[in-house]
């Protein structure tokens, strides 16, 4: 039997549970001393696959607009209306579930799950994500775009590891299924 590739979220909150400040700001996050790259090369050299929403998507090419960062990957980026491609990205309308599974059974890498919140929450609904490494950031916001939003879904995790990155913590998640609960 083949085993399946893994959804793994990789992103940084508050310690609020915030994504990003209520104008989606993340100029919080770079005022944080962190220790190199806080683990970002070593957590991206397992991807061949990045996952993210539109809303996601038009962030990173506003803040990045002279180079697509993960043009080395496959890219998908998950919209309500349909879009052509583009030479960085393939646009993804319709059953996430149908086709997160799919690219799961494919030969690869692990696949991140960029974000953002809408996203997240649609992929934890379906029982889609299999990791999460969240990086802890010492800032409390008060508000912004949530993490984790309300939604109808419950995880049960296992800690798999955790690191100090200067002021960061990094927590490693696996997902329990089955019969690891």
């Amino acid at each position: 039997m083949q085993v399946k590739r893994k959804v793994v979220l990789f992103i940084a909150t508050s310690l609020d549970g915030y994504i990003a400040a209520k104008d989606e700001s993340l100029e919080w996050l770079f005022k944080v001393e962190g220790e190199g790259d806080n683990g970002f090369a070593e957590f991206y050299g397992t991807t061949d696959t990045v996952l993210m929403g539109k809303k996601t998507y038009d962030w990173v090419k506003k803040h990045e607009p002279n180079e697509f960062p993960y043009a080395l990957k496959a890219c998908y980026v998950f919209t309500r209306t349909p879009r052509n491609n583009t030479e960085e990205v393939q646009f993804v309308h319709g059953d996430i579930p149908a086709f997160v599974d799919q690219l799961k059974t494919r030969e690869g890498k692990n696949i991140w799950l960029v974000g953002g919140g809408q996203l997240l929450h649609s992929f934890l609904e379906n029982d889609l994500v299999d990791e999460l490494i969240v990086t802890v950031a010492p800032a409390v916001l008060g508000g912004g775009i949530p993490l984790f939003p309300e939604g109808k879904y419950q995880l049960e995790l296992r800690l798999k590891g955790m690191r100090r990155f200067n002021q960061f913590v990094e927590l490693h998640y696996e997902v329990k299924r089955g019969l690891e609960k």
